[in-house]
């Protein structure tokens, strides 16, 4: 956790204030470093479960953002971090929908194969953690909504954040796990599934990062 946490702390040093990314990596470092100590003060049962999930799934988000060419699922955000009409609020979205519609599910299969067990021994983790995960949207809302004099009713971005639940991409992100474990002696098939999950979560990535102003 300290290593990634590294990575993070490095980014939001690196990043101008306004990147899509750096809003992103900002709100991500607060929940991240809480989790972190958190596990290392016993909220979790099994802290070793915990925290290698949570830095399997971390390190899918900061090898994304460094790569020369990223997953699908989070092309838009490096794409379009710098549009001066998508309000910083999209960009933490687009931000969380990659992280957990895509990258979760990855890192269940990962952790459970480092960990040697099937999904099912790491659901209570994964239900802790992403309980945890709400604060983080708690955190996008609460420091980057605009005012309810910029926020009305009319406003596009009323309508994305209606359109978009973090409670669906969790259990999508669950679901999306079984299956992928459950094909784990069928590579070609395993592979075909991942990447139609990756072109779906960055189809919606994208329609989270329409301009708005």
């Amino acid at each position: 956790m300290e290593a990634v946490l590294a990575r993070m702390r490095a980014l939001d040093e690196r990043l101008p204030e306004r990147d899509g990314v750096a809003v992103f990596n900002r709100v991500y470092l607060t929940v991240t470093q809480t989790l972190h100590e958190r596990i290392a003060h016993g909220a979790f049962p099994a802290p070793r479960r915990a925290e290698t999930l949570s830095v399997r799934f971390a390190e899918r988000y900061l090898t994304a953002v460094e790569a020369d060419r990223a997953p699908a699922c989070w092309r838009p955000l490096l794409q379009y971090r710098r549009h001066p009409g998508i309000r910083p609020l999209q960009h933490a979205l687009a931000g969380i929908n990659a992280h957990i519609g895509h990258d979760l599910a990855l890192a269940v299969v990962s952790t459970c194969h480092v960990l040697d067990c099937d999904p099912a021994a790491l659901e209570a983790d994964f239900d802790r953690v992403g309980d945890h995960l709400v604060s983080l949207e708690e955190h996008i809302r609460e420091e980057l909504m605009p005012g309810p004099d910029l926020l009305e009713i009319a406003d596009p971005l009323t309508h994305l954040l209606g359109a978009w639940s973090l409670e669906r991409a969790r259990a999508g992100a669950w679901a999306s796990a079984r299956l992928l474990w459950s094909l784990r002696r069928s590579p070609d098939l395993a592979e075909e599934f991942t990447e139609s999950l990756d072109a779906g979560v960055g189809l919606v990535g994208r329609c989270l990062l329409t301009p708005t102003g």
